[in-house]
């Protein structure tokens, strides 16, 4: 909102884990307006519950949701690129999985080229390569340090 002055009618693509920022921004972006687009690989999809409710948010609100395996599909046209960590606390042992699993979900510039001429990358910290490399992080659309100070704030 900072950044572009508004939320509605942006598109924010998710790529990356089904994990429990996901759900966040699933069950909040229609309600501000938000169209999301979430590319998952198979088997590490978002809680059918979430999506279930996310859904019913995209319809009342006028939004739209997709939900595919393509990192690429997702973000077309998309204002913000969005990741997280693959491997969150507890799941350490998955590691290796998870890592093979992710192959050709990192965030790159080739990703950005699907995006909207505007867009901008989110990542609530702390990252790893593997997520989105150097050049997309530490790119002038990158916001991930805005969003840390942001975030510093509510806690």
């Amino acid at each position: 909102q900072e950044h572009y002055g508004g939320l509605k009618g942006l598109t924010m693509a998710w790529i990356g884990d089904g994990n429990n920022v996901l759900h966040s921004f699933m069950t909040s972006a229609a309600k501000l307006g938000m169209h999301l687009r979430i590319a998952t690989p198979r088997g590490f999809e978002p809680d059918p519950r979430i999506t279930k409710i996310t859904e019913q948010n995209s319809k009342e609100y006028g939004t739209k949701l997709l939900l595919t395996t393509d990192p690429l599909e997702a973000a077309d046209s998309a204002n913000v690129l969005v990741t997280d960590t693959w491997i969150s606390m507890g799941q350490e042992e998955e590691k290796k999985e998870r890592l093979k699993a992710f192959q050709g979900y990192q965030i790159t510039m080739q990703t950005a080229k699907s995006a909207a001429s505007n867009w901008t990358f989110l990542h609530c910290l702390p990252r790893k390569p593997e997520e989105v490399d150097d050049e997309v992080f530490y790119s002038p659309q990158s916001l991930v340090f805005q969003e840390a100070e942001n975030r510093k704030w509510t806690i």
